[in-house]
């Protein structure tokens, strides 16, 4: 089962995928005009949905004594991919095992070993389980980078996160982080509408605030930060987005 992912949450995995042990909930909240609460909350959802599944270090195995890493190119049978890569995670000194959806060399596992006669010990255990090596070899350098797609763009207000959602039925959602020059900070839905800043037309549908979720009344007073996610009918999105970013061009 797949869980959807909006602006905000794309740009936290990015954060973590970038550097997890040095970005805190408060320095991605400052990128995104969120509380490090709404964060907090987001990472533990995207947690409990099983896309973010850990956290790990980075280790350069020569530094860290002069061990070897090995790549091994696998081919198993395909009904028992899943069997034989939990075997092969099993074996001492494996890393890592990656299961390939189809074709030959449909197994890969990363291994590694204080020595040659280490990792020659590894491919006998490997074979001894049925799993058949195709290719070998040594691992000098893995660059990890994240995900392009999941972090900001190169447009001027890509501080401001906005996603876009379309029902079925071709209703438009969007959700709305709140900037805190956004005209609408400080007014009650029902004042602003008196006021012209917010459309009759936009019918925001709830609040998440601080980690938690406010269902929006009359008098429910905007806040900074606060992520709103809103219906624009028969109206411009911009004219249903702009009471709630920054009025200021960026330069």
């Amino acid at each position: 089962m797949t869980y959807r992912l909006d602006e905000i949450d794309r740009r936290i995995v990015h954060a973590l995928m970038e550097d997890a042990r040095n970005t805190s909930a408060p320095m991605i909240a400052e990128g995104l005009n969120v509380s490090a609460g709404t964060v907090r909350n987001r990472i533990d959802r995207l947690e409990e949905a099983g896309v973010i599944q850990g956290y790990t270090a980075t280790v350069d195995f020569e530094r860290a004594g002069g061990r070897l890493t090995s790549l091994y190119m696998c081919t198993v049978p395909a009904a028992e991919r899943e069997r034989l890569a939990l075997a092969a995670q099993s074996i001492p000194g494996v890393i890592n095992v990656r299961v390939l959806m189809a074709g030959r060399r449909d197994l890969q596992v990363v291994a590694v070993g204080n020595d040659t006669r280490d990792l020659r010990e590894i491919a006998r255990s490997l074979s001894e389980l049925d799993i058949r090596i195709e290719d070998e070899e040594l691992v000098q350098t893995e660059i990890r980078s994240p995900y392009t797609a999941f972090g900001p763009d190169d447009a001027p207000d890509a501080e401001e996160a906005t996603d876009l959602v379309t029902l079925g039925d071709g209703t438009e959602v969007f959700e709305v982080a709140v900037a805190e020059a956004a005209p609408i900070v400080g007014s009650s839905l029902e004042t602003a509408r008196e006021n012209g800043i917010l459309a009759e037309q936009v019918i925001p549908i709830s609040i998440e605030r601080d980690g938690r979720v406010v269902q929006p009344e009359d008098s429910t007073v905007i806040e900074a930060d606060d992520v709103v996610t809103l219906i624009p009918q028969a109206v411009a999105t911009d004219e249903a987005l702009d009471p709630f970013l920054d009025p200021t061009p960026s330069e």
